[in-house]
């Protein structure tokens, strides 16, 4: 299968091309970005072709890999799938409902395959770890949990203080993602979102979950670095269940995804469990999250008028 690569940031060179270039079984055809220089000098990196508009790169690719934000993804990966291409995704796989509604419609409508990278979902250390989860709860389903997720990118600067993460509620589009999709994948689907954040830029959600099972989620990309810890864990009638240390690597987890999206690309191949619609349950509880958040501001500069 032949890739193409859309965007050409930090995280587009060190995970996404890397992981296309390691990947046996799979060509990396080229890269688009919408700075020519910044594509050309990738594409020179890498030795592969710079395309000159999105358009040369779908006409000449079978799958498309995105490396953008969430609603310049949404725009690009609805047109890619709409073009029968295959379509690996960045998490959250839009910025707004209606954003992964198209993204979603379209790629239904096509047929094609799609792979979300929620990289911990692509660690084998993780698989393993959910899968016993799984295993413990057919007897004691779990009955709550709790993730969180810190980091610094709105405070101390770095390669990962992009526009679209200093926006005020960055870390819930950035990082609730990873933890939420560890809390998806054990708990039943979120029926009810509550979301409250501090006055220092941290945000909670609570989760309520069918079944009757709740959970809770916070985040952050507003505090020092040495603040920083990613950290989950459920529990029941089995005990408690935390989350392992992830020694794998971002470009082997990625590769992971990349050779899983051609396997789900075969003709007769069941969707993979971590594709749009996996995707599409993580961004309605985020969406219904930002819509609690912004009720509350309105409601808060009501009150002070």
């Amino acid at each position: 299968m032949r890739f193409g690569l859309v965007g050409t940031g930090h995280w587009a060179r060190v995970a996404h091309a890397s992981a296309l270039a390691a990947t046996d079984g799979v060509t990396f055809g080229g890269v688009w970005g919408r700075d020519p220089g910044k594509t050309a000098a990738l594409a020179d990196e890498f030795g592969v072709r710079a395309y000159g508009s999105f358009d040369e790169l779908l006409a000449d690719v079978d799958a498309v890999e995105f490396s953008v934000p969430p609603d310049v993804q949404a725009e690009y990966a609805t047109a890619a799938a709409a073009a029968g291409k295959h379509l690996l995704l960045e998490k959250p796989i839009a910025h707004d409902a209606a954003g992964g509604r198209a993204l979603t419609d379209a790629a239904d409508a096509s047929g094609v395959a799609s792979v979300v990278f929620f990289t911990q979902l692509f660690r084998p250390e993780v698989r393993e770890w959910l899968a016993s989860c799984r295993a413990a709860a057919v007897e004691h389903p779990w009955e709550g949990g709790t993730a969180l997720t810190l980091g610094s990118a709105q405070r101390e600067q770095g390669v990962f203080s992009t526009p679209w993460r200093l926006e005020r509620d960055g870390a819930l589009w950035d990082v609730a993602p990873h933890a939420l999709s560890i809390l998806l994948s054990l708990l039943e689907p979120v029926q009810s979102v509550a979301a409250h954040e501090d006055p220092l830029g941290t945000t909670h959600l609570v989760l309520g979950h069918r079944g009757g099972a709740s959970s809770t989620v916070t985040v952050s990309q507003n505090l020092p670095a040495a603040a920083g810890l990613s950290y989950a864990r459920v529990w029941g009638g089995a005990g408690h269940a935390i989350l392992p240390d992830q020694p794998t690597d971002v470009v082997t987890a990625l590769s992971t995804a990349v050779a899983e999206l051609t396997a789900a690309a075969r003709p007769g191949a069941p969707a993979h469990p971590h594709g749009l619609e996996f995707g599409a349950r993580v961004l309605d509880v985020l969406v219904r999250a930002q819509d609690d958040l912004d009720r509350a501001r309105q409601d808060g500069e009501m009150s002070s008028r």
